[in-house]
């Protein structure tokens, strides 16, 4: 049993840690622990550098558990007996740097034992994901039995030369924002091979040096790391295979190496290039096993898709006439037998270029290939339509998403692998609604709240080692908040965000300009949209004051905030948010509505008109319902307004739903069908030119086909009830299943007398009911199932 000192804070850790499923020690959350954070005692502490951490103990019995905790900065990969384990730790913050739990006992044996782990940093060339303090590795036993590998002057430690940062001019060459870090490039002659095996001879390593002590979250002083347990599961790793190569020049690779049956030889003095497509996008350790070849430099650039002379990518699934651009590795063969390359981290990519130039000796590849990682999300719901098409978005959609999950809500694996909370909060509710796990929306939700910067507001994306504010995005964490408030049943986890959303809520009610009923001037970045506006998606009227936009989207999170307040009885403060909303709604309605064009204008000179002011009017209810049809249909069929792209499609169709127009979400789909004939297979991050082919927020299609399509929305906190108002629009039938945290929502349903009926099935797990909507006619739902006929 916890101790009742713990806090509240502890008390959610441990509740969160069942993502690992093996419980914690209670007491290495209470205090020091006895292991110490190592290092390599001369190497630089803050600087690139890749280094071996080793220890030997013996074993008499097999013990039926072995638990430790394990963690590094920036990252590691733990090996025992030779066995890769795991990799982390999961990203956060100096002030809540995660560990990982594992049961070591699978992986021991009687005897001597040896656990090893690979630990890096990037210094300088680290991702901007990725919070630093300086090199170091830790690994803690649960209890008295484990102490034996505690971490300590009793571990040895060999820095590994044969790294090198390559691929540091990826910006350069793809014209794009990348900060996923640098590609490796490895001499294998100066490779330790078999370092993390049990034989290995490790005498000339050196003792590793303790830096500092090990403290969790509360305790502690002069903290280096303070630490806080893992709270989402770990990540697994299985094989993918390259289903064809496009082309070759030079030697030609036999049909069975794909399958990994047919090795193939390149002579010496040879060079060859093998361009292999696995067909649909992926994140993967990618892995060469050869032979041979001392000198052999073989070289891996992995791509979303390739670029034409124009520096165009086009049908995705094109090659003729384009060249491959982007992130890429370097492995210098040694000429040893069977040596396998792996990056230190996973690569994205549809399309890799293996190029190869031998030397004095043959080389010998004998297999390529990948292990796919990331956030083991499970699809458990499901979508069928009389609209065949649908099934490939559906698909597309969920690759996505499924992408885009990793230790963050990722926006792009390829470019940033950056957690933005404008992306995250479609990306929840996408994982809420087809797989039913919450806990990457918790950590999410969680990492935003410790971003936390001394105005109040949430930083723009994090974990980030470099500071970026965008106002609005504080918005949406509020929104996130309140998504997972009603989702969820899980008071405590919400309630302690309450002071942070006070406090952005405040910044907003401090810009209020009273004469006006609008926001004034705003500082930092107020990203809204790309392709609108300015270079950089600002809002007119963000830095000069009175933008409708941020304005009325202002209103619409007051108005959510307040209604989390009142739930836990802050009635003062919900009041003081309606009201204030409601000067918002009012004053901006009053300046910028042109009851001429029928629209928002974006500022109150009403030089400029976009469907995102449109929305935000909708969705704040700064115009009333019987008017906000009208406007949708003006923000849908007028030209020459900005118009949105993929990411604030999402907020059309909540604009639709809410104006009635739900059965016209059909008519919103052409840009995914059009992303699909163009040859991709993840959505892309704006319309073409684009340079993220894989962005989560355009995943969207995937949360509206349940929850708009099919209707399925919570009707109280914690989705204690449900409410199903199916928006069939020119689908005749649908089929789908949706997770609930009570259990499966089934159903089935069907038009009938020429689209004005509908009859079917539903099925709602236990202990809940709800209401199903059709026609302005309202059936009662209760647990079971039930025949639908109107």
């Amino acid at each position: 049993m916890l101790k009742k000192t713990l806090t509240a804070l502890f008390l959610m850790f441990i509740s969160i840690a069942q993502g690992q499923e093996i419980s914690i020690n209670s007491s290495l959350l209470t205090g020091s622990w006895a292991a110490n954070w190592i290092t390599h005692p001369a190497a630089a502490q803050r600087a690139y550098g890749v280094y071996h951490f080793r220890k030997h103990f013996e074993l008499s019995q097999l013990p039926a558990s072995f638990i430790v905790q394990v963690s590094a900065d920036n990252r590691y990969r733990l090996f025992v007996n030779g066995a890769a384990v795991c990799s982390g730790p999961a990203r956060g913050d100096l002030f809540n740097w995660y560990f990982e739990t594992i049961d070591l006992a699978p992986y021991l044996k009687v005897g001597k034992n040896t656990i090893a782990a690979l630990v890096w940093n990037m210094g300088e060339l680290a991702p901007v994901a990725q919070i630093s303090n300086q090199t170091g590795f830790l690994l803690q036993g649960n209890t008295a039995k484990e102490a034996i590998v505690n971490t300590n002057s009793s571990w040895l430690v060999l820095q590994n030369k044969a790294y090198s940062p390559t691929s540091l001019d990826n910006r350069e060459r793809l014209q794009a924002y990348m900060v996923v870090g640098p590609g490796d490039q490895v001499d294998g002659k100066q490779y330790p091979w078999g370092w993390e095996k049990n034989g290995y001879d490790d005498q000339a390593w050196l003792a590793a040096k303790p830096i500092s002590d090990s403290v969790p979250i509360g305790y502690g002083t002069d903290n280096l790391w303070t630490m806080a347990p893992r709270t989402i599961p770990l990540f697994k790793e299985s094989m993918t295979r390259f289903p064809s190569i496009r082309r070759t020049n030079g030697i030609s690779v036999p049909d069975g190496f794909l399958s990994g049956k047919m090795p193939f030889l390149i002579p010496a003095h040879q060079s060859l290039k093998v361009l292999f497509d696995h067909q649909v996008a992926c994140v993967a350790y990618p892995e060469l096993l050869l032979s041979a070849g001392k000198g052999a430099k073989i070289k891996l650039t992995y791509a979303e898709a390739l670029f034409d002379q124009d520096r165009q990518k086009g049908n995705r699934n094109e090659i003729e006439g384009k060249e491959i651009l982007g992130n890429y590795d370097v492995f210098i063969a040694d000429g040893g037998q069977e040596r396998l390359f792996r990056p230190l981290w996973w690569r994205a990519y549809r399309y890799v270029e293996m190029e190869i130039s031998t030397r004095d000796e043959p080389l010998l590849v004998h297999d390529f290939y990948g292990q796919s990682t990331g956030y083991p999300l499970t699809l458990k719901a499901s979508f069928e339509s009389s609209d065949p098409s649908l099934k490939k978005i559906w698909e597309t959609g969920w690759r996505t998403a499924a992408l885009c999950a990793g230790e963050l809500y990722y926006d792009t694996p390829y470019y940033e692998q950056l957690q933005y909370t404008g992306d995250s909060r479609i990306q929840a509710l996408i994982s809420l609604y087809l797989s039913g796990d919450d806990r990457l929306m918790r950590k999410a939700i969680t990492d935003f709240y410790h971003s936390r910067t001394p105005e109040g507001l949430t930083q723009g994306r994090y974990p980030s080692n470099r500071l970026q504010i965008i106002p609005t995005f504080s918005l949406f964490w509020v929104s996130m908040v309140h998504d997972y408030w009603m989702h969820r049943k899980d008071d405590a986890f919400v309630k302690q965000f309450l002071p942070a959303i006070a406090e952005i809520m405040s910044w907003y009610e401090n810009r209020i300009q009273k004469d006006k009923g609008m926001l004034g001037p705003m500082k930092w970045w107020n990203f809204v949209d790309w392709d609108n506006f300015n270079d950089w998606g600002v809002a007119p009227g963000a830095e000069q004051g009175n933008s409708s936009i941020i304005s009325l989207q202002c209103a619409y999170t007051m108005k959510q905030a307040a209604t989390l307040f009142n739930a836990f009885g802050k009635k003062d403060d919900a009041e003081a948010l309606f009201a204030a909303a409601n000067e918002l709604n009012y004053g901006t309605y009053q300046r910028c509505f042109n009851a001429e064009k029928g629209l928002i204008a974006d500022t109150p000179e009403k030089l400029s008109y976009s469907q995102h002011a449109g929305i935000w009017a909708v969705l704040s209810g700064a115009v009333r319902q019987d008017a906000a049809r009208n406007l949708m249909s003006k923000l849908l069929h007028t030209s020459g307004i900005g118009q949105v792209t993929f990411f604030y499609r999402f907020y059309l169709v909540q604009a639709m739903k809410r104006a009635g127009m739900a059965n016209q979400y059909m008519e919103q789909l052409e840009p995914w069908r059009h992303m699909l004939d163009m040859g991709l297979t993840t959505f892309a991050e704006k319309p073409e030119p684009t340079r993220s082919d894989c962005h989560a927020w355009s995943a969207s299609p995937n949360y509206d086909f349940l929850a708009t399509i099919c209707g399925i929305m919570p009707a109280a906190p914690g989705f204690r009830k449900v409410n199903i108002a199916p928006a069939l629009g020119s689908l005749s039938w649908i089929k789908a299943s949706m997770p609930h945290p009570n259990g499966m929502i089934y159903l089935e349903l069907q038009k009938t007398q020429q689209g004005k009926g509908i009859k079917g099935k539903i099925e709602l797990p236990e202990k809940l009911s709800g209401t199903f909507y059709w026609e302005g006619m309202e059936i009662e739902l209760h647990e079971g199932k039930q025949v639908i006929q109107l």
